[in-house]
């Protein structure tokens, strides 16, 4: 489980973080929603260690990364994938090596097995055959998968999601989410994702969070969200946002 507790971040003047408790289940899809600029994906970062909380803790089943030391860090990022919002694949890379990067730093697999692991995850995201291209070579959605592919190569204890379907038509969204519901129902890791894309997240997350002014205001399953009664997850849910929302 990952468990954040009184975590407070703040960048200069402005406080993103103030006071952030929540428990991420295992084995289960938790969507991180909310307004733009709310501090999703500074969130995200602080479940793998790319941000420090100025106060707080972050623990990844049990331990305190915050504490950690490099070395000790790189351990725990070990249980994690993570699909970035703009994918970062490597350009000068064909797909194959894109998906292969991980295996070549990480373990000391043959080539033989290092090909056959990136051909199996790229035809579980529903790419053959497309492996000596080049990113500038693929559509926005079939980029998606590459990167969920060379997420999943390692199979990952934990995914994060980083505002997977951005840029996305709605036909590719949907795509997409469904294959990060087909992808989980296959490998069971425990997923994040951060999304403003209501009410499709509803279809994908198990469990769906709300963050607000640096809080998470309610946390629970997707059908307890959708029914909440907490005008600004009510607001929020139904689009309403002509006026600032509303707290109580």
């Amino acid at each position: 489980m990952i468990s954040l507790r009184n975590v407070h971040k703040s960048f200069g003047a402005q406080k993103v973080l103030d006071g952030l408790d929540i428990d991420i289940e295992d084995g289960k899809i938790t969507a991180i929603i909310g307004p733009s600029g709310e501090g999703k994906s500074v969130l995200l970062k602080h479940l793998i260690g790319l941000l420090e909380p100025d106060s707080g803790s972050v623990e990844v089943d049990g331990e305190n990364i915050v504490a950690l030391r490099r070395s000790e860090l790189n351990r725990i990022r070990e249980k994690f994938g993570m699909l970035f919002q703009n994918v970062a694949l490597f350009d000068s890379m064909t797909v194959f090596e894109n998906v292969a990067f991980p295996l070549e730093e990480k373990t000391s697999l043959s080539k033989a097995e290092i090909r056959g692991k990136v051909l199996s995850a790229l035809e579980d995201v529903g790419l053959k055959n497309i492996e000596n291209k080049f990113p500038d070579e693929l559509s926005g959605g079939m980029k998606k998968r590459v990167g969920l592919a060379r997420a999943v190569v390692l199979n990952p204890e934990i995914i994060l999601f980083d505002e997977p379907t951005t840029g996305l038509d709605p036909i590719i969204k949907r795509a997409i989410h469904q294959l990060i519901k087909d992808t989980h129902a296959k490998f069971g890791f425990t997923a994040v994702i951060v999304s403003h894309e209501i009410p499709e997240i509803f279809d994908v997350a198990q469990n769906v969070a709300m963050l607000f002014r640096g809080k998470i205001l309610q946390h629970g399953s997707a059908e307890d969200i959708q029914k909440s009664d907490h005008p600004a997850i009510r607001q929020f849910i139904s689009g309403s946002l002509d006026g600032p929302i509303q707290m109580v």
